[in-house]
């Protein structure tokens, strides 16, 4: 039988701010969205104060300042890190691992030669947080939807010390999916959700009881999949491929409404150039581009307009200098001047390998292409990202995202290290 465990770092964007500085443990904090416009995370404390998620920060003002709530912008330099940290003790420790987010991975127990998994999986939660300072919760199960819902359970209960197994238990599993709403179930949206309670199916309980015609029916073969994994029939793998992807996104909220041409152009540029590190970073190149601009479509007194387009190219290309161009000219058939611009993307799409590229005689692309942008590649990762490139724009522009609660990128930044200092007397 299939053994899979959930590792789940707890309130993690909180958790990784609290490494480098002990004194916001206990605290309440709120980690903001781009531009910090919305609450995207919250420690314990704060859920607490009953601050929600998503919330936008200035209905919650009087919660921050009457209880003191630490306020921080998204540092996404830093938890990605860590989250790479957390990743590499959890695949020295197992057989193999899945990363599903960036902050959860399934882990593969049916290998693992060892008596007692609970005692093993909390072995692993000490070293996790001793290695790295990350506090996790970990759920065992015989599919990964079990071990999903075991997680829930084990981070929300304190008599279980961050850990409960499912893999072997039937009596706790029937309980388990006794007290789990059929909402909270992986892979039941608000869509399903909704139709099944009003079919009285609330809990998983019901949920794996239920007819397989009448779910097969009613939700498809995704849908009974779910449920036979909530019965222990285990339906999905590990995925330690991922897909390639076949599309690539960077676009912006501006910190600021711009109305200046250069000042939206340089946002193209910069979005198409971080966009194309993405897939040459995979090893991809792609065959069209889209860009868009767009007013704030939430500001009602203002002028609105929106308008994208895209750009086939002849071959398949990761080349900056090629996609930048096209960025441009697209931008300046979409540009219309009288508006102020709140958002702006470039999205790379038909991607494919760069490996099954075949080179032509009529191709677009720029001689010595590829050792090029090599070269650009291993300059901004020794000097940092954006230390060479194509129409680099002041670090102050006002199209940047606003964080004005930034804290430092202990991990990824040499100045912003931290410091520690002995008194010697």
């Amino acid at each position: 039988m299939s053994t899979f465990a959930l590792v789940d770092c707890n309130n993690f964007y909180a958790s990784c701010e609290r490494v480098f500085r002990p004194h916001l443990v206990n605290r309440p904090i709120v980690v903001l969205s781009n531009n910090d416009g919305c609450v995207v995370a919250r420690s314990h404390e704060a859920k607490v104060l009953g601050i929600a998620m998503g919330v936008p920060l200035f209905q919650v003002r009087h919660i921050v300042e009457q209880y003191g709530v630490v306020v921080l912008s998204s540092n996404y330099a830093l938890y990605g890190d860590l989250s790479e940290r957390v990743t590499s003790v959890l695949a020295a420790a197992a057989p193999r691992i899945e990363v599903y987010s960036i902050d959860e991975s399934f882990l593969d127990l049916d290998r693992l030669a060892v008596p007692d998994l609970t005692a093993w999986c909390r072995d692993l939660r000490t070293r996790v947080l001793r290695w790295t300072g990350i506090p996790v919760s970990i759920g065992i199960g015989p599919t990964k939807t079990l071990a999903k819902l075991a997680n829930r359970i084990a981070k929300g209960s304190q008599r279980v010390e961050g850990v409960l197994d499912l893999s072997g238990n039937p009596a706790w599993t029937e309980a388990a999916l006794r007290k789990t709403a059929v909402g909270d179930v992986w892979g039941i949206g608000f869509r399903w959700s909704k139709m099944l309670v009003n079919h009285g199916i609330g809990t998983a309980l019901d949920l794996r009881d239920a007819p397989d015609m009448w779910i097969r029916r009613r939700m498809g073969v995704v849908g009974l999949r779910t449920v036979h994994e909530l019965r222990g029939i285990a339906c999905h793998d590990l995925e330690t491929e991922p897909a390639p992807k076949q599309t690539t996104c960077c676009s912006r909220t501006f910190g600021e409404a711009v109305t200046d041409n250069v000042q939206v152009r340089d946002a193209i540029v910069a979005f198409a150039t971080r966009a194309i590190e993405k897939i040459r970073t995979a090893n991809q190149v792609c065959g069209t581009i889209q860009v868009f601009i767009a007013t704030d479509r939430f500001d009602t007194a203002a002028q609105q307009y929106a308008s994208s387009a895209t750009c086939a190219f002849m071959t398949p290309t990761a080349d900056s200098r090629s996609i930048v161009a096209a960025a441009i000219r697209i931008f300046e058939r979409l540009w219309r001047d009288g508006f102020a611009y709140r958002k702006a993307g470039v999205l790379l799409l038909d991607l494919s390998s760069a490996k099954n590229i075949v080179p032509s005689l009529f191709t677009d692309e720029p001689p010595q292409s590829r050792p090029l942008m090599k070269a650009i590649d291993q300059v901004n990762a020794r000097f940092g990202r954006g230390s060479i490139g194509l129409g680099l724009s002041a670090r102050a522009a006002p199209w940047r995202m606003r964080q004005e609660h930034l804290s430092p990128r202990f991990t990824t930044r040499w100045h912003e290290l931290p410091v520690a200092r002995i008194d010697l007397d």
